[in-house]
């Protein structure tokens, strides 16, 4: 999860975590790579697999009926609109959401253990630090940076492209948006899991927890990449 403060024994379970990792990512690429309906596929079983243990937490999390009932309906609309964006965004974008999500995670988790500081929310998840959102916002601008100038490439051919003052701004602006977005999908997650009283939504994938441990902040940023979408037609 994104922006941990230091905590010993951290990397206990690294080499299972990097494995499992490997192994999501070639599924991903041979999905995209594949194209459709594989791609559709891939993404409706993801999507399937998330919204199952959604619903294990909520039951777990809830007592009365009317709760459930909402909490059910609003996650499910939550989940399977996400996947519904994925499916109608082309392969370049979706590239674009998957990177700007890990590289969020990946530059708050070292902001986070190297940093470490205040906690942003620390009843609701102890390891999230401020030092770690900096970093997403810093990963997620770096990748949107590098995403566009290699996309203008694959369009223009080759390029001594930099970027003005202006585009810079909006890059870290809407850097700072995802980031925010996909720490926000993992705070929904990481409240409801305490709600419930488990650490991870599942154990499907080994050293990760389950899927919608993985896809938490990837929904709110596929949303926002739907909108945009949407937008620009």
């Amino acid at each position: 999860m994104a922006g941990e403060a230091p905590v010993k024994g951290k990397n206990a379970d690294l080499p299972i975590r990097l494995l499992s990792a490997a192994v999501m990512l070639a599924v991903a690429v041979a999905a995209l790579m594949a194209g459709d309906p594989w791609l559709d596929y891939f993404i409706i079983a993801v999507v399937a697999a998330t919204l199952v243990e959604f619903v294990r937490l909520v039951l777990k999390a809830t007592e009365k009926l009317a709760f459930r009932i909402v909490a059910l309906a609003a996650g499910a609309a939550y989940i399977v609109l996400a996947g519904i964006a994925l499916t109608r965004l082309p392969p370049a974008m979706i590239v674009g959401v998957v990177g700007t999500v890990i590289a969020v995670d990946t530059f708050a988790y070292f902001f986070g253990r190297t940093i470490g500081g205040p906690k942003i929310a620390p009843r609701i998840s102890p390891s999230k630090t401020w030092a770690g959102l900096l970093g997403g916002i810093v990963g997620a601008s770096a990748w949107l940076a590098a995403f566009i100038y290699f996309a203008a490439r694959q369009t223009s051919g080759p390029t001594t492209m930099g970027f003005e003052a202006r585009e810079i701004a909006i890059i870290v602006g809407l850097g700072a948006l995802l980031a925010v977005a996909a720490q926000a999908g993992d705070f929904l997650e990481s409240w409801l899991k305490r709600k419930a009283g488990v650490k991870d939504s599942s154990n499907l994938i080994p050293g990760h927890g389950g899927f919608f441990d993985r896809t938490d902040g990837m929904i709110p940023v596929a949303l926002i990449a739907g909108a945009f979408l949407g937008l620009a037609a």
